[in-house]
């Protein structure tokens, strides 16, 4: 019916539609030509039970009839009870995400960064106030950075700060050039920006160390700025790369991008880090070279989260964001998402989810499949066809980890040497695997005889790095020694050590029959149904 646009009568009845079960009472159909009597003067004979009960009936006429499915303003908002003005509850009860999640996004990311305009801000009360007032903005690092470097011009900005060349001055590094990332503490207007240049300092600092990361050198402060002195990589960003090759990869090309992309990850995830803004972007190479090697950048948004945690805040870049990040529930296979739709954009040159507006984006994430039937999906292997589904799979439970996606068939055939990392899905399967009742853990068992050689081949390489004995046993201690040999400071502020000791206390030692039933696969069965924790232990059998 939408709004009333006449002038408002005098006459103060109520017109409403009657179901045939009930029909208008007299004193609202009126007599004949007589005058018709006053609605107040008409309530006023009336009880207030009478009352009471005539608007109830009254209020049930208007939710049933077919002219007022929503509330809409008109004559009657002023008749009923408060009660009766509201919106039923069940008009809200709506999936996630809501109808813009851009605007939602948005908004996060300028109450982190400290950049709402004063209008568009609330007006804090009391302690809030205060606190806003004070906070402390000092972080401990050295306050010594102009003794030690100097800054060059501006490489890059970004929305919370920008990135300047620099050089030591001095030292053995003397005249070497890194990258300073310059954030002003101007910015710095609430506690949640302050705490995330905290947290991306610590995770750098814990993480510096692998190839396909970029090197972490310092952090610095002084009553302005926080500098965080960083590798320099020239070779320009992977976006860029893919621009100036007509938009695309070819397959061989893609495997060794990916095979680097996958590598990083997997050693973030294991520590206990998931980044949360994968992108071409935030991927540079470190020279010219078009064989140069490949390093994740920008840590801001990243975070420590446990195994078995989950992640609530929204995040991320629209294009690449994941289905569960807008469910507000996700974890570490958030990132392999945001992996898929690199790889698709690599293979393709397109993006496999696209609108005109921040909103449609994340309606077709939620709702479209991506498509594989247009040009040039046709003319490239089956292999990587499945290696990019399984990647942008809806399901996070089904998608494959990153550990797992350098085992797949399509990164195997590459040229380049694969050695695949110690996944942190192990411990997940292990803690999962012992609180299973009887009936599961022998049905797993059984279901180990589907395997395929290329399922076999990934959980091989998992069990070889636990380093079993010679008997073919695991216990605790060889856990915990394959875990020294990839731990970082992340592991434990990510606390999988507590998460590890839980294990601990369920498991003695395991044995594994993985080689049993390796000549036994049956090479055409697929396991696609199969939930992917269950990959290892339905060939791990534990005492």
């Amino acid at each position: 019916m939408g709004l009333c646009t006449s002038k408002p009568s005098t006459d103060r009845s109520i017109h409403v539609s009657y179901p045939p079960s009930e029909p208008p009472t007299n004193a609202a159909a009126g007599d004949g030509g007589a005058e018709r009597p006053d609605a107040s003067s008409a309530d006023e004979s009336l009880t207030s039970d009478d009352q009471r009960r005539k608007e109830r009936t009254e209020l049930e006429n208007v939710k049933k009839s077919p002219f007022f499915p929503f509330y809409s303003p008109s004559p009657a908002h002023y008749f009923f009870s408060k009660k009766g003005n509201t919106t039923p509850k069940r008009f809200f009860k709506r999936p996630f995400p809501p109808p813009s999640p851009a605007k939602h996004i948005r908004a996060v990311l300028a109450r982190r960064h400290g950049s709402v305009k004063p209008n568009e801000a609330s007006i804090p009360e009391g302690s809030e106030a205060d606190g806003m007032a004070a906070l402390d903005k000092s972080f401990g690092f050295s306050k010594h950075f102009g003794n030690k470097y100097e800054l060059g011009d501006e490489v890059g900005r970004g929305h919370f700060g920008y990135t300047c060349a620099a050089k030591f001055k001095k030292g053995e590094l003397k005249g070497q050039q890194v990258a300073v990332k310059v954030i002003p503490k101007v910015k710095m207007t609430t506690a949640i920006a302050i705490e995330d240049v905290r947290r991306e300092v610590k995770i750098l600092r814990a993480l510096t160390g692998h190839n396909n990361l970029v090197q972490f050198y310092d952090a610095y402060e002084d009553s302005d700025n926080v500098y965080i002195v960083m590798e320099l990589c020239e070779g320009g960003e992977l976006l860029d790369r893919i621009l100036s090759r007509g938009g695309k990869y070819s397959e061989e090309d893609a495997k060794t991008v990916m095979i680097q992309i996958l590598n990083v990850v997997a050693f973030c995830h294991l520590q206990g880090v998931v980044h949360r803004d994968l992108k071409p972007e935030n991927f540079l190479f470190t020279t010219k070279d078009e064989n140069s090697q490949l390093k994740a950048i920008d840590f801001g948004l990243s975070d420590f989260v446990k195994p078995d945690e989950r992640l609530n805040d929204i995040v991320g870049s629209a294009y690449y964001v994941a289905p569960e990040v807008l469910h507000r529930a996700y974890g570490t296979e958030a990132d392999v998402w945001s992996i898929g739709v690199i790889a698709y954009i690599l293979l393709c040159g397109s993006r496999p989810f696209w609108a005109r507006t921040e909103s449609g984006i994340f309606r077709a994430v939620l709702k479209a499949d991506p498509s594989f039937d247009e040009a040039p999906w046709p003319s490239m292997s089956p292999e990587a066809r499945d290696f990019v589904k399984r990647l942008l799979n809806k399901d996070p439970r089904k998608r494959i980890t990153a550990a797992q996606a350098l085992s797949h068939p399509w990164i195997k055939s590459s040229n380049d040497v694969i050695k695949v990392p110690l996944d942190i899905i192990v411990f997940k399967l292990m803690k999962s695997y012992m609180r299973s009742s009887s009936l599961r853990k022998a049905a797993l068992k059984a279901l180990s005889k589907t395997l395929t050689v290329d399922e076999l081949f990934f959980l091989k390489e998992q069990f070889a790095l636990l380093e079993p004995s010679k008997n073919g046993t695991i216990s605790l201690d060889n856990i915990k020694s394959a875990l020294m040999k990839h731990a970082t400071d992340a592991m434990k502020e990510s606390r999988i050590p507590d998460f590890l000791a839980s294990v601990g206390g369920l498991v003695a030692c395991c044995s594994i029959v993985l080689f049993k039933y390796l000549t036994k696969a049956c090479f055409g069965v697929s396991f696609q149904e199969t939930h992917p924790f269950d990959l290892l232990l339905i060939c791990v059998g534990f005492s």
